[in-house]
């Protein structure tokens, strides 16, 4: 194969040539794997259509102009983020990195310049809405060659329909597992080599070409390190394929699309009363009978026509539609000349099946159909009259955001490796301890911890009468106010120096039962009872001071 296309960092420490596996490697994110040869990014469904992940990415595309499902989209997509004038949708979080100040500060500094490369403040709306509809985004790391330690250059947004990562076996499939006779030693097994790689093509991707066909028809092979590709993490196991969170609502999208234009069909059909004339034609002849019917009709038949070209409104007689009346000819003998009307529809103003398959599409798209339409409000009440819907809500909405944080992983990984911040044996040590701080904007979080705070303290002055009894004051800390070490610690330290500076009183000073208030210092010999002295500031001289009764002052 030639020489791909882009760059690629070198593995750390490649797998020892004794660590063998039958198992080609997996990542479970719908990559292309093919054996020596074959039709990329095809497969072939459940009722034999044949289907591409081209066709996969349109229909989800189309599906999100549809107003239910784009309402349903603007919902996670401004829950998962937040815009705000003063910070960034998302930030660095390295409280848990083992690292010095300095290599912190840099790696925070390159992320900076990584959401710059991205435009991330502006367009992060536009960037997540691509990733969550197409359920993959591709991006392009563009570097210097000659100059790779200057880092990424600029970051290049790829069509998904443009693009694929494939998976490829370079022995041929009559090499594979080719067994000597040397015995029953694993090693005797020869194992194929995987080799990954992106294929773009400018005018999208077919499954109409061979894997190892070349030139411009096929596409320009990339090096897998030059592309950033994170997925949606849905994987269809049965056909290999990623998967978009907008494909379970497929079914129900069509559902509620055929629901209303039946709808519509019905009401328009059946809304308007018609009219049925019976008109006497004796004993005239069909034709004679049929011409005088139709005079009859064009007699006293008036259809106004309204011309939105001009303006005008003109008389119209040469069609008749369905939605007109009925004008039946009746022989002599019946009762002559009739005219009768034909009711419209009754129940044209029930909508529950529509009101249905809205609420089936929302549950299909994990937003809680009371966001539908604007039901229910906003209540800032007590977490108990929280929607489990919400609840629900707000925990898909944070995998989603662990799963879009791969991006930002894979573009950090690389700039720090080319500016030689960190080293790829330290970065797989590091990685894990890199975190993601996305903004939040979901008050049914606050609402939740306020209310588990507020009972949180109910009961630790509920069980303050047996503290010293029954039990500890450090365990009513730490089982009942769920405070860490670190938190009791760090309370213990602000409270005294609170205590210190006289910004609160001494809980443990003595109370004079009187007054309520914290005693003074006591006199000598310890007595509480003794009179309390103070100064005479004329004699200098210390004089008794008798005590106000009543607590009057």
């Amino acid at each position: 194969m030639a020489k791909l296309f882009g760059f690629s960092i070198e593995d750390t420490e490649p797998l020892s040539p004794t660590t063998v596996s039958p198992v080609p490697p997996n990542d479970e994110d719908g990559v292309d794997h093919y054996m020596s040869s074959g039709f990329f990014g095809s497969y072939v469904d459940l009722e034999g259509v044949y289907r591409t992940e081209f066709e996969l990415i349109k229909r989800y595309r189309e599906m999100a102009i549809h107003p239910e499902c784009d309402s349903a989209i603007e919902d996670i997509v401004n829950e998962a983020l937040v815009s705000d004038s003063n910070d960034q949708p998302v930030e660095l979080d390295l409280n848990h990195l083992n690292a010095s100040d300095g290599i912190k500060k840099k790696i925070r500094d390159e992320f900076k310049y990584i959401l710059d490369l991205l435009d991330f403040d502006k367009k992060a709306h536009e960037i997540y809405r691509n990733w969550y509809i197409d359920g993959r985004i591709y991006y392009h790391k563009i570097i210097d060659l000659k100059r790779p330690q200057d880092g990424i250059q600029e970051m290049r947004y790829i069509d998904a329909m443009k693009m694929r990562h494939v998976r490829q076996e370079k022995k041929k499939p009559a090499d594979k597992y080719k067994v000597s006779n040397t015995g029953d030693d694993p090693m005797d097994y020869e194992f194929p080599e995987i080799e990954e790689y992106f294929i773009y093509n400018q005018k999208g991707i077919y499954p109409t070409g061979n894997i190892n066909a070349k030139g411009p028809s096929q596409g320009v092979k990339i090096a897998k390190d030059a592309i950033t590709y994170c997925t949606s993490g849905l994987v269809d196991r049965n056909k290999g394929s990623t998967l978009s969170y907008l494909h379970k609502a497929i079914k129900s999208l069509n559902q509620l699309r055929m629901i209303e234009d039946s709808l519509v069909i019905y009401r328009l059909s059946r809304a308007p009363e018609r009219r049925i004339f019976y008109i006497d034609v004796g004993n005239l002849p069909k034709v004679k009978a049929e011409q005088y019917l139709r005079d009859v009709m064009m007699r006293y038949r008036n259809k106004l026509v309204y011309d939105a070209n001009t303006g005008e409104i003109r008389d119209d007689k040469k069609y008749m539609a369905m939605l007109e009346d009925f004008w039946l000819p009746r022989r002599e003998g019946g009762r002559g000349t009739e005219i009768s009307t034909l009711p419209g529809g009754q129940n044209l103003g029930e909508i529950t099946d529509i009101e249905y398959f809205k609420k089936k599409l929302y549950r299909s798209l994990n937003v809680p159909p009371s966001r539908m339409d604007g039901e229910g409000g906003f209540n800032l009440g007590r977490s108990s009259e929280i929607l489990r819907d919400e609840l629900k809500f707000t925990k898909f909405v944070g995998r989603l955001r662990k799963r879009f944080s791969r991006m930002f992983h894979d573009m950090l990984k690389t700039q720090l490796i080319l500016k030689n911040i960190v080293t790829p044996e330290d970065w797989d040590i590091m990685s894990d301890h890199i975190q993601y701080d996305f903004l939040y904007d979901n008050h049914f979080s606050e609402l939740k911890e306020t209310e588990l705070f507020n009972e949180r303290i109910n009961v630790a002055a509920t069980a303050e009468p047996y503290i010293g009894r029954y039990y500890s004051q450090d365990y009513i800390r730490r089982k009942i106010l769920r405070q860490t070490d670190i938190e009791i610690k760090e309370q213990d330290e602000l409270m005294a120096k609170e205590i210190e500076d006289g910004i609160v009183p001494d809980p443990m000073a003595p109370i004079d039962p009187e007054t309520g208030q914290p005693m003074g210092e006591m006199p000598a010999g310890g007595d509480p009872n003794a009179p309390m002295m103070e100064p005479d500031l004329e004699g200098e001289t210390l004089v008794k001071k008798e005590m106000p009764k009543g607590g009057e002052i």
